[in-house]
């Protein structure tokens, strides 16, 4: 098995797809909008996936956030909020927005699991400061450590009784980027003291099965290399002072944000200690470029993940009663 995620070109495997797939074998794969048109479309996809890796626990991703990062969407599926509007809540009822968090977080993995996805980027434990980038405000539970890492967990634990696998993101965070890493790498000059609050969300949930990296510079910590490439920020900050030892997974590696080719951001990804590699646009000639740099797995990353896919249960829960319930909840604003 080769420590990569790979994305799909579109509503089936293609020929060039099923047979490089079958041959490179990858960790997983990640779904966008390109590749969702309905349930029966989604599942057959999905289930295609499972049967070509012979894993019935392959880890099948999705950013279904809410607001604007939904890639599932309305006729077919609701729109769900986004973490913003859990935040508003909190103002007013912070146990009323917890309770919101997890119903919303619970009904968005029945949705996912019915369709076969058992992987959902989500929760943000990113603290947003005053000039953070819009690409992370419109999306983040608000701007106190206690106040993100609860929603955080809440979420965590609605998904997982969905039947999904949440990922903790941004580590070691996102907050005081001012650019969006789509399109530019940040450099963040906050002091080693100012950044306990960044990671303070992680720390909290040190425990979550699965994490994402940042691109980002943190001055503080590695003056050259944004944290997905630095061994400094993954072994001394995210797996020492944080203490995650779950799955680590790269922020998509397509990103502005990283340079070199896509074998060399791969394979520098994986040195730096990160245990896989996101490579979310399903160009065959980069899937062939990483696919050549990449080794077998590391034992202790495929034990990671194996602890991760196993927190997956029987999903629980009436979708509508729990739309309801964070609807009402929400409502409170």
């Amino acid at each position: 098995m080769k420590p990569v995620i790979f994305g799909l070109s579109g509503l089936a495997l293609t020929a060039d797809e099923r047979a490089f797939f079958a041959e490179a074998d990858p960790l997983g794969y990640i779904l966008f909008k390109r590749n969702v048109e309905d349930r029966a479309q989604l599942r057959a996809l999905t289930d295609s996936l499972r049967a070509l890796s012979g894993r019935d626990d392959v880890p099948i991703l999705i950013d279904q956030e809410g607001g604007r990062v939904a890639r599932m969407q309305p006729p077919h599926w609701p729109a769900f909020p986004a973490g913003p509007a859990f935040d508003a809540l909190y103002d007013i009822a912070p146990m009323s927005a917890i309770q919101a968090a997890a119903a919303n977080a619970q009904a968005l993995g029945l949705m996912l699991s019915e369709v076969g996805i058992n992987v959902d980027c989500l929760p943000l434990l990113d603290v947003v400061q005053p000039d953070t980038t819009e690409a992370i405000t419109i999306r983040a539970y608000g701007s106190e450590p206690m106040r993100v890492a609860a929603m955080g967990r809440a979420t965590i634990d609605g998904l997982r009784t969905g039947g999904v696998v949440g990922v903790v993101k941004h580590m070691p965070g996102h907050g005081r980027a001012v650019v969006d890493t789509h399109h530019h790498l940040p450099t963040v000059t906050a002091s080693d003291a100012e950044l306990e609050i960044d990671i303070e969300p992680f720390r909290t949930l040190a425990a979550a099965p699965m994490g994402m990296t940042s691109h980002i510079v943190f001055e503080a910590w590695d003056r050259a290399l944004p944290a997905t490439l630095s061994a400094t920020v993954i072994e001394e900050v995210i797996r020492g002072r944080i203490g995650f030892d779950g799955l680590l997974m790269t922020d998509d590696i397509d990103m502005k944000a990283l340079s070199g080719s896509a074998g060399d951001k791969a394979a520098g990804a994986i040195a730096a200690g990160c245990d896989v590699v996101l490579d979310c646009w399903a160009r065959m000639n980069e899937m062939v470029d990483i696919a050549g740099r990449l080794g077998e797995i590391a034992p202790v990353s495929r034990a990671r993940l194996d602890r991760a896919m196993a927190t997956i249960g029987t999903p629980e829960g009436d979708f509508a009663e729990l739309v309801a319930k964070r609807d009402a909840l929400l409502a409170l604003v």
